[in-house]
């Protein structure tokens, strides 16, 4: 029999409901798989922008189903749910901060982590292509839009030779040089801002790009994404974090295990 995992935290992020590559089914099999005392949604949970653009019919069962599950934790396991605004759900910045019962929505977060301390945010903000260069951001998301259908496809002809999940888009990300380069760009922006403001730690998401490492002094970590990578990041009773991915919940579900397969922590420059 399947024991549900528990974690202290549960970093998600970029599942951008209401959009066509949504996995919105694989991100619901994971919340049902775990416990966790706290909840962090950071960011394009919901994608205001395609919702804005496509009307509520985008609107699944399933997307209801989702906060259902989360709703479901909350009420079972006392479960703390913090949503921090990304760019994609930016409708909520006239309603943060506020809280009420176990939900904060707010537009960026503190959390304790053990003897660390970790500022949470969605990541758009210290992204010069989204903030100061939009024609660029629309023009780049054509481009991934296409990419991730065409991921789609390739996933498609996978499963029906019989084989697992594999993320093209993000393979083909990782050999671009420009790619390559602004998501170092990124990650090294934010952790140089949390060593100015004194975190030993910055938790994001934004770039559909799962990390767990070390600039220097400052613990990076990245949530991934909903759309490609099927990612979040865990925090364990002792305060060590992990990167979950939804094709090793769907093996461990498998095989019966109590264990979440998870990536180890690798060092940046």
């Amino acid at each position: 029999m399947y024991l549900r995992k528990h974690y202290r935290t549960i970093v998600l992020s970029d599942i951008h409901l209401g959009t066509t590559h949504s996995k919105v089914e694989e991100v619901s099999q994971l919340l049902r798989s775990v416990n966790c005392d706290k909840l962090i949604l950071n960011g394009d949970i919901i994608d205001g922008w395609h919702m804005k653009k496509n009307g509520t019919r985008k609107w699944q069962p399933a997307h209801t189903q989702f906060f259902k599950i989360i709703m479901k934790l909350m009420e079972n396991c006392g479960t703390e749910v913090i949503y921090v605004r990304g760019n994609h759900d930016d409708f909520l910045d006239n309603l943060a901060p506020i809280r009420f019962a176990n939900i904060q929505i707010v537009k960026d977060y503190v959390l304790k982590s053990g003897d660390k301390v970790y500022f949470v945010t969605h990541g758009d903000i210290f992204d010069r292509v989204t903030t100061q260069m939009k024609w660029l951001a629309l023009l780049g998301y054509m481009g991934y839009t296409f990419l991730l259908w065409f991921n789609g496809w390739y996933n498609k002809y996978r499963a029906w030779k019989g084989k697992p999940y594999f993320s093209l888009s993000q393979r083909i990300k990782q050999k671009v040089k420009s790619a390559v380069s602004y998501i170092s760009d990124f990650e090294k922006t934010l952790s140089d801002f949390a060593l100015a403001r004194k975190y030993d730690g910055i938790i994001c998401g934004h770039i559909h790009h799962p990390d767990n490492c070390y600039y220097g002094k400052i613990h990076y970590l990245n949530s991934g994404d909903w759309v490609e990578t099927m990612s979040a990041l865990a925090e364990d009773e002792n305060g060590n974090w992990s990167i979950l991915y939804y094709t090793d919940v769907e093996m461990d579900e498998l095989q019966g295990k109590d264990q979440l397969t998870v990536q180890p922590m690798q060092s940046a420059s």
